[in-house]
């Protein structure tokens, strides 16, 4: 699938509209509606991930090399499943950093062969789109951020997933996480070097990532534990002479 081509173009409108619409109007329309609204996106999710694996079936395309659940994709899509429906903090915060690294970078620069319109077209940006969504909803949205130091945690277990993907790429011959190959089509890893380097580059890459949306979410829960500052009150004024005062 050529980039930026027109299915591609629409396929970033949808997750641009998807993700901002949840944040906006969990803000400024709370009410049991989301709890709905959260569910619904978390059987759109499983209904597209599960529904590739059907269609590799199908179609007769299902092989061992390319088809087992060992691509962190399908952690994600496992964890976005679990965030929305149980909101436990672990599978949030897996989501969270998953979701705006790993998905939003697939989204961006598609490794798929199939365009419009093909199953595979609305299956792969279906659970891509709807983990980005979900991790907007629950953390931008509904203000359920990491714990500290939650970016090392997730690092550490996609490491682990990694392994078991690496392990599932030997004995099949697969190449699972592109851990093996890089993909044909153009992404991040493209400029990451020749194998093995980019494995570890990206490693690197990755953690920094995990790191800044720490540091983002670290500030957004501090600025809203922060009590606002009355309106009208000398430190109100005296703020908003110099320029400071939070929208």
């Amino acid at each position: 699938m050529r980039q930026f081509s027109g299915p591609h173009l629409a396929a970033l409108a949808v997750l641009a509209f998807a993700a901002g619409a949840s944040v906006w109007a969990s803000r400024h329309h709370p009410g049991s509606w989301v709890t709905v609204y959260s569910r619904a996106l978390g059987l759109v999710v499983l209904a597209a991930w599960a529904g590739e694996y059907a269609a590799d079936v199908l179609l007769g395309t299902w092989t061992l090399q390319y088809s087992l659940p060992l691509q962190l994709t399908d952690a994600v899509s496992l964890a976005t499943v679990l965030a929305l429906w149980s909101r436990r903090t672990i599978f949030i915060e897996l989501v969270y950093f998953w979701s705006l690294t790993a998905s939003l970078q697939a989204t961006l620069t598609p490794d798929l062969a199939q365009n419009f319109p093909s199953i595979y077209y609305f299956t792969y940006f279906s659970y891509h789109i709807g983990a980005v969504a979900a991790a907007c909803l629950l953390v931008f949205g509904l203000r359920l951020y990491p714990r500290p130091r939650a970016a090392w945690r997730v690092f550490a277990v996609t490491v682990g997933w990694a392994t078991v993907a690496g392990l599932g790429d030997v004995v099949t011959g697969g190449n699972y996480m592109y851990l093996r190959v890089k993909p044909v089509h153009s992404s991040l890893l493209s400029v990451m070097g020749a194998w093995p380097w980019y494995l570890a580059s990206t490693a690197a890459l990755g953690l920094g990532m995990l790191l800044v949306l720490q540091a983002l979410a670290n500030w957004l829960n501090r600025r809203d534990a922060s009590p606002p500052v009355p309106s009208g009150t000398v430190a109100d004024r005296g703020v908003a002479r110099t320029g400071q005062a939070r929208a």
